[in-house]
């Protein structure tokens, strides 16, 4: 008589793989939920009476919608608080992270299509000495930075955190690392029918590395939106200041009204997520797309 014997795991049913799958989604999703807890908080109590913030139970959704918290906010309607001027806070905030966006991706661009693609003496040596930066911790130049800075007479000035955001190591890794996996053929092409080397940069390279690129453009963004420490040492005058700055002094001015706290805090947040929403496709793809060279 014949005897079949079965295959490990022909014999398992859709299901016993299935029921893993849905209970790890299920656990991500709370766990997801919960991180987004303190966000919805923030949002209901920046739309709260200042009575109403720490009332218990919470109230997710307010029973009357207070706009006057953000109008307070954006001194919209009444006497310009000097020390926290949200309107011009903001501006300024956007005019250097446009700078520093366009700035670091054209160099790390740049940078990157030098180290992967020509061919010069000691070109890994001067990659790893430049790379090898990124371990020096930024607080450790803000002395060397302010001396600099006072001797070039920019203290007091925007471009003292323009000139270092234009740089990055992390973007010129990142780019370094995408144009490695590019073919040489592409390049060779583009000699061949007479292109300069920058306009194969510009018309070849940069075209096909518009995911990597945006990638770059938002993680800029971010920490330039973020950059609190260097502000506060480099901009002494409320005019020039950011919104970190201007954040930190409403709260320090309005540190018992919980509503307008919350109301501030929310309208910091929203240059970050109209970049995240229009570049967030992006983002895993250009990050991930020089991680393995082939």
């Amino acid at each position: 008589m014949l005897q079949f014997t079965k295959k490990p795991g022909l014999g398992r049913k859709p299901n016993e793989k299935l029921a893993p799958r849905v209970i790890w989604t299920i656990v991500i999703a709370v766990l997801a939920f919960l991180m987004t807890i303190p966000f919805f908080w923030m949002l209901s109590a920046s739309m709260k009476y200042e009575t109403d913030v720490m009332k218990l139970p919470i109230e997710w959704i307010p029973k009357y919608f207070n706009i006057d918290n953000y109008k307070e906010v954006w001194n919209i309607g009444g006497a310009a608080k000097k020390d926290y001027h949200f309107a011009l806070a903001y501006f300024n905030s956007i005019k250097i992270a446009i700078i520093n966006v366009t700035g670091a991706v054209l160099t790390s661009a740049l940078a990157g299509y030098a180290f992967a693609k020509l061919k010069f003496r000691g070109r890994n040596v001067v990659f790893l000495l430049y790379l090898s930066t990124m371990m020096i911790p930024s607080q450790i130049t803000i002395i060397p930075k302010f001396v600099v800075f006072k001797q070039l007479g920019l203290i007091g000035t925007h471009w003292t955190l323009i000139l270092p955001g234009i740089f990055t190591i992390t973007g010129t890794f990142l780019m370094r690392q995408y144009f490695m996996q590019v073919p040489d053929e592409l390049r060779e092409s583009g000699r061949i029918d007479g292109a300069s080397e920058l306009r194969i940069w510009w018309q070849i390279m940069l075209p096909i590395a518009k995911a990597s690129l945006a990638a770059l453009g938002m993680m800029v963004f971010l920490w330039t939106w973020n950059n609190y420490l260097d502000a506060l040492v480099f901009l002494p005058n409320w005019k020039l200041y950011t919104i970190p700055l201007a954040l930190t002094n409403f709260i320090e001015e309005s540190s018992t009204q919980y509503a307008l706290m919350m109301a501030a805090a929310a309208s910091a947040l929203v240059p970050v997520f109209i970049v995240f929403i229009a570049g967030q496709k992006f983002f895993v793809k250009g990050l991930t797309a020089g991680a393995v060279k082939g």
